[in-house]
Order: C-alpha cells, then sequence, then structure tokens
C-alpha cells in the first residue's frame, strides 16, 4: 500500500485491527479453564438464582441489582475470577437478541480481563447452539475497540472465551458461525472508523484485495482511466473536486455450483465535505469519514460468504471516492452522464453518493444479476424519520425487501419499511436532463431510493439507507461506540439465505406484480 510522504502515516499502520484481534480470541464451549479472570453468570429475573454467586435475591437487589436484561453487578473476589451477575430479565422472554445482548455488556463489565468465561443454567425457548452462537458473538462484539491511533490506550483485548451452556456440547459449529458473522461487522467497523487520510478510495482497494485473497473471492479495481472508458460519469464527476483517484472496487464470490446471482452495491464516500454545497462545520460533518459505511458493509460481508458457505454467486460493486470543493469540483447545475447514458442534473452536490451508486446499478444490470440490494449512508432524512437505532428499507420487489427484513431480525440490526412512494417521483424531473439528483424538502429518504430505482429497472431490490445506524456515540448492547458496522451483518445473512428456492420466490414475487 502507498501513502502519501507528506501524511506521515506510520509503515506498520493496520487497516484491519480488529480482524487482528478476532483472529487471536479462543472460544470454546464447556466449563471454565483455570485461567479465567473473570466468570458471568446468567441470572433471570424470576426464579432461583444460580447458588455460585452467593447472594439470594433479596441481597442482590438491596446492591440494585434486579436481573434486568442488559444489567451486570461486578462482584470482586478475594481470590478467584471476579464474579458477574448478567441480567437476563423474564425467563419467558428470553431470546438470542437478549443473550447477544448480555454477552456484550457482561464483556465490557470487566474489560480490564482477557480471560472470561460465561454460564447459563437453562436458556428458555433458545436451542442451545442458537445461545452459543449469540454469546460468542455478543461477547466478540461489544469487546470492540479502535485504538489504532491512540499510543496510551487501556483497552485490554480479549484473548478467551468459555461458554457454559446445557446441552451445547463442544458447538464447534455455532462459534464458527458467531466468529464469521462477527468477523463481517469488524472489518466494516474499522474501515468507517479509519480517519479519512489514512483511508483513501485507493487504499480500500488494496486492503480488498488482500482480504480477498485471504477469504475466498475476486478483486478488481478499476482507476479513473477504467471509469472513463465505462462512462461511469457519475463517479467520475463527484471525483472531479479531489487530489485522490476514485476506484471502482468490484468483489466476485463464486462459489462452484452456484445457481443463483446476487448484486450488492455499496456507497464508498471516503470523506463527504458536501463538494460545493458545504456542510456546515458540526458534529455530523465530523462523522463523514464514515460515509463509506455502505461500501465497508459489503466488503465486510464479502469477508465471511466462504465460511458461512453462501451457495449464491455474490458480485459486488464499491464505489469509492471523497467528495471535496475544489476549482475543479463539479458544480450545481451540472449535468452528468452515468454509465448508459441516463443524463442527471446536479441540483445539489451533496446528494453524491446515489451519483456514484447509480452507475453500479447500471452494471449491476448489465451483469444479469437475480436481484440488488444496495447500501449507503445516504440521507439525513433517514436518521430523522427512524433515529440512530433502524434503518429504512426500500425496494420494487417486497420478497426481496422481506429477505433483507428477515435477516435483520436474525442479526438484530432492526430495519423498517417505507414506502417507494411513487406519486413523489416528479420531485426528480429535471427541464434540462434525465432526471435530476434532488427531490422535495419533504421525504427525502424515498425520493433518493426513487432516484435509484431509475436505474434499477425491473431487476429485484432492496435499498438500505444506514445513514442514521453507522456509529453511536456511546456503547449500546452489541454496538461498541464508534462505527457499528451496520449492515454488514444483514447482507450476509441475507447472502446465506439467498437459496435457489428463495430466489425463485423472489421472480414469483416480481412476477405477480
Amino acid at each position: 500500500m502507498t501513502r502519501s510522504p507528506n501524511k506521515l502515516i506510520p509503515t506498520g499502520f493496520r487497516t484491519v485491527p480488529g480482524l487482528e484481534a478476532l483472529d487471536a480470541v479462543v472460544v470454546t464451549a464447556g466449563p471454565p479453564s483455570a485461567d479465567v479472570r473473570a466468570l458471568g453468570v446468567g441470572v433471570t429475573s424470576d426464579g432461583e438464582v444460580p447458588p455460585e454467586l452467593g447472594f439470594d435475591r433479596a441481597a442482590l437487589a438491596d446492591a440494585g441489582f434486579e436481573a434486568k436484561a442488559g444489567s451486570v453487578l461486578v462482584l470482586p473476589q478475594a481470590a478467584g475470577p471476579q464474579l458477574v451477575a448478567v441480567g437476563l430479565g423474564p425467563s419467558e422472554q428470553l431470546t438470542v437478541a437478549v443473550l447477544r445482548d448480555a454477552a456484550a455488556v457482561f464483556a465490557r463489565a470487566v474489560s480490564s480481563c482477557a480471560e472470561l468465561a460465561l454460564r447459563l443454567d437453562a436458556t428458555g425457548a433458545v436451542s442451545a447452539s442458537d445461545a452459543v452462537r449469540a454469546l460468542a458473538e455478543g461477547a466478540l462484539l461489544g469487546r470492540y475497540r479502535y485504538t489504532e491511533l491512540t499510543a496510551t490506550s487501556k483497552h485490554v483485548p480479549l484473548e478467551a472465551l468459555s461458554l457454559e451452556v446445557p446441552g451445547a456440547g463442544t458447538a464447534e459449529q455455532a462459534i464458527a458461525e458467531a466468529t464469521v458473522s462477527a468477523r463481517a461487522a469488524i472489518v466494516a467497523r474499522d474501515l468507517a472508523n479509519t480517519p479519512p487520510g489514512h483511508l483513501t478510495a485507493t487504499d480500500l482497494g488494496d486492503i480488498a484485495v488482500a482480504l480477498g485473497e485471504r477469504f475466498g473471492f475476486a478483486v478488481e479495481l478499476f482507476d479513473k482511466q477504467a471509469l472513463i472508458e465505462l462512462g461511469c460519469g457519475g463517479l467520475l464527476g463527484v471525483n472531479q473536486g479531489s487530489t485522490e483517484e476514485p476506484r471502482m472496487i468490484r468483489l466476485e464470490y463464486a462459489p462452484d455450483g452456484a445457481k443463483r446471482h446476487l448484486g450488492l452495491v455499496g456507497k464508498g464516500i471516503m470523506y463527504d465535505s458536501g463538494g460545493i454545497s458545504l456542510k456546515p462545520s458540526d458534529p455530523m460533518h465530523l462523522l463523514m469519514k464514515m460515509d463509506m459505511g455502505g461500501a465497508a458493509a459489503v466488503l465486510g460481508a464479502f469477508a465471511g460468504l466462504r465460511d458461512a458457505g453462501v451457495d449464491a454467486r455474490v458480485i459486488g460493486w464499491l464505489m469509492c471516492t471523497d467528495n471535496m470543493p475544489s476549482g475543479t469540483a463539479y458544480k450545481l447545475g451540472d449535468v452528468l452522464t452515468a454509465r448508459g447514458g441516463t443524463t442527471v442534473e446536479v441540483k445539489n452536490t451533496d446528494a453524491e453518493g446515489r451519483l456514484v451508486m447509480m452507475d453500479a446499478l447500471v452494471l449491476a444490470n448489465e451483469a444479469a444479476v437475480d436481484a440488488i440490494i444496495d447500501i449507503a449512508t445516504l440521507t439525513g432524512a433517514a436518521l430523522v424519520a427512524l433515529g440512530p437505532a433502524t434503518a429504512p428499507v426500500l425496494g420494487n420487489d417486497q420478497g426481496t425487501i422481506d429477505l433483507v427484513r428477515t435477516a435483520a431480525t436474525v442479526v438484530d440490526e432492526p430495519v423498517w419499511q417505507l414506502p417507494l412512494e411513487k406519486k413523489y417521483r416528479p420531485q426528480l424531473d429535471s427541464t434540462i436532463a434525465d432526471i435530476a439528483n434532488l427531490g422535495g424538502p419533504f421525504a427525502g429518504a424515498t425520493t433518493a431510493a426513487l432516484f435509484l430505482a431509475h436505474f434499477v429497472g425491473n431487476t429485484p431490490w432492496a435499498h438500505l439507507d444506514i445513514a442514521g445506524t453507522m456509529q453511536t456515540e456511546k456503547d449500546d448492547s452489541w454496538r461498541s461506540a464508534g462505527a457499528t458496522g451496520f449492515g454488514a451483518r444483514i447482507l450476509l445473512e441475507t447472502a446465506r439465505t439467498f437459496t435457489v428456492e428463495k430466489a425463485e420466490s423472489v421472480a414469483r414475487s416480481t412476477t405477480d406484480r
């Protein structure tokens, strides 16, 4: 990876440090080892309190612990490991999501300990293997920290985690699945947390190549000249103001015997100043290093496809550049020509994500994919509408949307379907081009999706707007402070379930329309 000398970036700077930390963790199922530094014990808010805690329910309540889901009480010991009461809530409300969150909170509560164990006496309606997977995933995600540029970090990486769950056995498959799922999110988090000066579009291409070599997918990089030859006027137009080269990063996972073909498109604005339509200097502008969160999510998902056993062919297009103001920047009133010839009037240079993605959507159609899922930190309207915990999903095909919604439920990354209201489409009309890149003052998440729909055509499609969910200011269950990696696990789970039967049902739902 070639770095600009004036940036003074150390030669040993790690671009995916969280992945290295994950590789070092040993997760097992069974009784804790003698080396364990902290032992968590699951406690429901009803029933018997596990005797190893040494306290009855009244004593725990006196200490302020009522075993609510997501609560913990650390009980220091004079000898042996710390004991931690881990709240699970009512036993009849025990779910995979509750267990995942509980493990994350536990892992953070004993953040100075590298060797942890967590014990459950019962898992309610949750199967033993699902419980192990949820606990492992929660602990791995909850313990994540981005500390690569902090010389005095006190973060203690997790080294060992043992999970004692009745009837789980060795649970090797469940642990492997949890690790792969966590890997997807951690790769996405690492990339989105990296400062923009340390991660250019060119750098991301190099990282993709390295990840592809390790995790079994092919990578093809398209530089500026190649993009000119392809006619990708959206990506080239947004890039005009930057001194950094753009990159289209094409990823392909092609398992033997694949019968279905899924396309993933990720917005990769490495830093978004707004361009000529300059953003105000406020906390949201500070977060614009994460405007490539969609591309990061796609790349994170690709890092898990092989090991998750995905049997569909998956191609990804990451559309990467920064959006900067300069004497060469594209301007309000400019008309860009997308791949395929559609002309687009630029009414706001800060509505750039949809411009870079339009080229990729055309390419996805040319590749004859069976369905397209795009993901982007696209609109502030998504944050206004649903807040920082839930991402809107829109699309032209209910079967594809439902695949995404089901996957989101499985991984506990909440989404909510918004209508692709076609009555708003005239807001994108232009008097001088085929379409404009900005609608009216309301329903911005919908009008942005309607713009993308113009390039999707009739291909089954779902669109995830993760502008609100891309980061969290403080630790929140499995979401560690900073970039959340939201969407990577949704895409991985969607690809995993994109089987012949599922894909054919998508095709039928499109025909039924």
